[in-house]
């Protein structure tokens, strides 16, 4: 969530008070989301649908710590106004087979795609943290189009990894 959070600084947006849509299931990348709004006071707008929700902890956490958490069961409302929107796959490596379709016929409202990001705010930002399956959570217009920054935060994602990486050398070599 680093890298993601860097790269939405990157493209001159505020992090306090700032309105970010997620669209999908309640998985481990939203739960990492909801929390570091609640540490970093920014808002997020939930477009999950019924029986997909987060973790009500982490909601329950981020509002305490001033964070406004929000679901919609529509996807349009949840990007409206949103100057970050963001996605993830919607089938898991832990999921079974026989979940695919199922889930598939739940989320597909929740796609990004053109029509939902015309929702949200002009200067809005697409966000993945890949890979993404084009067609499915993601539209190809959308992934490859010009509010993507998808690569940007992989990037970001990259240089995250390498300064961990040292940290713990480094404490290792004290240890």
């Amino acid at each position: 969530i680093v890298a993601d959070l860097q790269t939405i600084l990157e493209h001159g947006k505020a992090l306090p008070g700032l309105e970010l849509a997620w669209l999908g299931d309640g998985n481990n990348v939203l739960n990492s989301i909801i929390e570091a709004a609640g540490l970093l006071k920014f808002n997020v707008r939930l477009g999950i649908p019924e029986g997909f929700d987060s973790d009500p902890a982490y909601i329950e956490t981020a509002r305490q710590r001033g964070a406004r958490i929000t679901t919609y069961r529509d996807a349009r409302e949840a990007v409206a106004n949103a100057q970050v929107v963001v996605t993830d796959t919607w089938v898991s490596m832990h999921d079974p087979e026989s979940a695919k379709e199922r889930r598939h016929n739940q989320l597909r409202p929740y796609q990004v795609n053109e029509e939902l990001m015309a929702k949200a705010k002009a200067d809005a930002l697409f966000m993945h943290c890949l890979p993404a399956h084009r067609g499915e959570e993601v539209a190809a217009d959308v992934i490859d189009g010009p509010q993507s920054v998808v690569w940007e935060e992989a990037e970001n994602r990259l240089h995250v990894q390498k300064a961990l990486m040292e940290f713990l050398l480094h404490e290792q070599r004290k240890g």
